[in-house]
């Protein structure tokens, strides 16, 4: 329930932001009569997130339990490469999302509505697939539904409240903290993916090392692997290879993250 919350939640607040951005840029501009141009675009955004999902969903249960690793496997390390990027885009484009997004909607308001609605989509659509596919692949780290989908109304919850809030200024938020503190922590919980993503791999004999435990405590279901499962990713039951994946993941990525940002200057030449 822990890391599908944090999904959720920084994620739903990203697609919050962006939605509130683009709102207030409307109403600031006086068109407000466009607004049901973007929510229409946001809508199909947000369906098309919801059709993708309940698609892997349906994918992953009609295929054989062999077809299902695969599955289960690409879809995983589809999810790292994606989250792990947009994670480091966000840090990096934070600061100039707002006039960016902006500049958008001001050229596609001159072509006509319908630019205005893909403007909107692709938008939203960005932020929705890749929560989609990244909680899937979430899902399929754990041996229950139940507290993972309470986690996942929670975090979406969560989001709509924070981006309400700051929207109307009734919160003050410093969003570069947030972004750092919760991108840290979605770093560490894509780790625990990709290491999923090599254990799927190994039941299939794709990948060495499927009985080289690292450790394999006998008790499944002990309070060790639910803190283990919410906090890393790996369960009580990890092999050599998956520590290695894991270990190695967070060494690169966690130090490039906390890495400051270099702002770009111009070369001047001397005259």
């Amino acid at each position: 329930m822990l890391t599908t919350f944090l999904i959720a939640m920084r994620e739903g607040l990203e697609a919050a932001l962006i939605i509130g951005i683009l709102v207030a840029y409307l109403h600031k501009s006086g068109r407000r009569k466009s607004l049901p141009l973007l929510w229409l675009g946001v809508g199909l955004a947000v369906s098309l997130s919801l059709v993708f999902g309940a698609f892997l969903s349906f994918t992953s249960h009609e295929l054989t339990p062999k077809g299902e690793m695969i599955f289960a496997g690409t879809t995983s390390l589809a999810a790292v490469g994606l989250v792990t990027f947009m994670v480091f885009w966000m840090k990096r484009a934070a600061r100039s999302l707002k006039g960016e997004l902006e500049s958008k909607i001001e050229s596609a308001l001159p072509i006509g509505g319908l630019a205005l609605v893909g403007s909107a989509f692709f938008a939203v659509a960005r932020e929705g697939l890749e929560t989609a596919l990244f909680i899937f692949s979430n899902f399929k780290t754990v041996k229950t539904s139940s507290a993972p989908t309470i986690g996942l109304f929670l975090g979406l919850a969560t989001a709509i409240a924070l981006g309400v809030a700051l929207y109307r200024r009734s919160l003050k938020l410093n969003l570069s903290k947030f972004f750092l503190i919760t991108g840290s922590a979605l770093l560490i919980v894509v780790g625990g993916v990709l290491a999923h993503a090599v254990h799927e791999f190994q039941s299939f004999g794709a990948l060495p090392g499927a009985h080289a435990f690292a450790w394999n405590w006998s008790n499944p279901n002990n309070f060790i692997e639910t803190l283990l499962s919410a906090t890393i990713g790996i369960s009580t039951t990890a092999t050599w290879l998956q520590l290695f994946v894991w270990v190695t993941y967070l060494g690169v990525v966690l130090p490039l993250f906390f890495a400051p940002v270099q702002s770009k200057t111009p070369v001047t030449s001397a005259a």
